[in-house]
């Protein structure tokens, strides 16, 4: 047999051994152009895409037949192909081809193949669902997290050039799906293809496109973009088959030189339950944290509140509500928005005097409960002191009595990871360590749920 009989035969041999998405996506339209001393075949396919597919994912399946048909070892190499024009029934021309080409009336012009050909159109992006009001603009930034908006700024402008990836961490109501939104706003702008999307719903498509048997277009979906941004990364771990399926999209996004922006609450090395393999590669590009807004920058953030909805106040009452909601982002704005209903309900003028009276009667659920009551609390059930949980000692009962103290912390009290490590005199790092150990030994400690549990107990009633 001639190469063109080998490769025909192989090709027949592909379109039953492959599933029906995978080889419509990628191999419908592939063609053999020559061969290389009959031991390399050099086949011709519609566009860079299929092309990156099939000599990275599909080479050694392709390669296998071919080799069973002919019997000796071979080799294959990819190019993007320009179809020339049909001369007429050619023997050598595959079955398509030859269809198409039988299609032709004698007298009309020859016409270009790829004009003949209705080509698959690339799969749709699933919406982005982006906030209008998620943009750079309307970003407040203080000192406190200047640099994860300078590095936020540098991706958009340089994508997979400045950083890549790029991870932001930190705890809720801070401003990462913000600073996520308003790198996809941005690139949208510049003509990038580009996805955002929670991870949640990247577990979705993965488990439609499994049900649907259309796995081959879902790839197609996420690989092909030029920015993909995943929210809330921390929701796949111990999802396997997501794990695998996100393991694989970012090595082909990183390979051929896209730009990966993700999101979480944790640092990656907090993330127990992620593969090892992908807690490395996020660990391998750019990771940045998002702090709580400092006192001027939540003021600044009101100010900018204020113009949109076209007042002007008083600038003690920003003051005022910017010491009063301290934690983060969402809670000033849930502070913000009250004082508003409230003044237009009841027609009262936001000075500072009015403003102090009406966020008295705004309270947070567990709002009597305070880091140092919980330090008090956690030390007594320990029979240890406060100073001894603060303090620099690590002895292996005062650490488990520290992490179990800013488990609860974190759980009843609403500070912010910073102010908790403040407490304890450690990073914010340290304490995101000891909660999500807590949180593991939960799951098979029952000592350690009773006493948590009877710690719970005595805060909430006040003991």
């Amino acid at each position: 047999m001639n190469s063109q009989d080998i490769w025909k035969s192989a090709y027949h041999q592909l379109q039953l051994q492959l599933d029906r998405p995978t080889f419509d996506t990628w191999l419908r339209d592939a063609v053999l152009l020559h061969s290389k001393n009959d031991h390399t075949f050099v086949v011709g396919v519609r566009n860079s895409y299929a092309r990156d597919m099939l000599q990275h994912r599909l080479y050694r399946e392709i390669r296998r037949v071919l080799m069973d048909v002919c019997g000796y070892s071979v080799e294959l190499e990819f190019e993007v192909y320009t179809a020339p024009k049909v001369d007429g029934d050619d023997s050598d021309d595959m079955p398509l081809f030859k269809l198409l080409a039988q299609q032709e009336t004698p007298t009309s012009a020859p016409v270009p193949l790829h004009q003949q050909i209705a080509r698959p159109q690339r799969a749709d992006l699933p919406e982005c669902e982006l906030n209008p009001r998620y943009t750079f603009d309307r970003l407040i930034i203080g000192g406190e997290n200047e640099m994860a908006y300078s590095a936020a700024m540098a991706v958009t402008e340089r994508p997979a050039s400045a950083y890549n990836p790029f991870f932001i961490y930190g705890d809720v109501g801070l401003g990462k799906t913000h600073l996520l939104q308003a790198i996809a706003h941005a690139c949208i702008a510049r003509n990038l293809r580009t996805i955002y999307i929670p991870s949640e719903v990247f577990t979705n498509d993965l488990i439609d496109s499994i049900r649907q048997r259309s796995t081959a277009m879902f790839r197609d979906k996420y690989r092909s973009v030029d920015v993909l941004l995943i929210d809330d990364v921390q929701f796949i771990a111990g999802k396997d088959s997501t794990q695998e399926e996100f393991f694989h999209t970012f090595n082909a996004l990183y390979q051929f030189g896209k730009q990966i922006v993700i999101a979480s609450d944790r640092h990656p090395r907090e993330l127990a339950t992620l593969e090892a393999r992908l807690r490395s590669r996020f660990e391998g590009g750019l990771v940045m944290d998002i702090q709580p807004p400092a006192l001027e920058t939540r003021i600044a953030i009101l100010k900018g509140w204020s113009r949109e909805r076209g007042v002007t106040l008083d600038a003690k009452v920003y003051e005022i509500v910017a010491e009063r909601a301290n934690m983060n982002v969402r809670e000033l704005e849930g502070v913000f928005n009250q004082m508003m209903a409230t003044a237009q309900l009841s027609r009262t003028p936001l000075r500072p005097e009015a403003a102090q009276e009406m966020l008295e009667n705004y309270r947070r659920p567990r709002h009597h409960i305070t880091l140092h009551r919980v330090v008090d609390v956690v030390a007594d059930q320990h029979n240890l002191t406060a100073g001894d949980l603060m303090g620099p000692r690590r002895d292996g009962h005062i650490n488990n009595a520290r992490q179990i103290a800013m488990y609860l912390a974190r759980e009843m009290t609403g500070a912010s990871l910073t102010q908790i490590g403040g407490t304890f005199g450690r990073k914010h790092t340290t304490v995101l360590h000891g909660c999500h150990k807590v949180t593991e030994d939960l799951q098979t400690d029952l000592i350690t749920r009773a006493v948590i549990e009877e710690i719970r107990g005595r805060l909430l009633n006040g003991e």
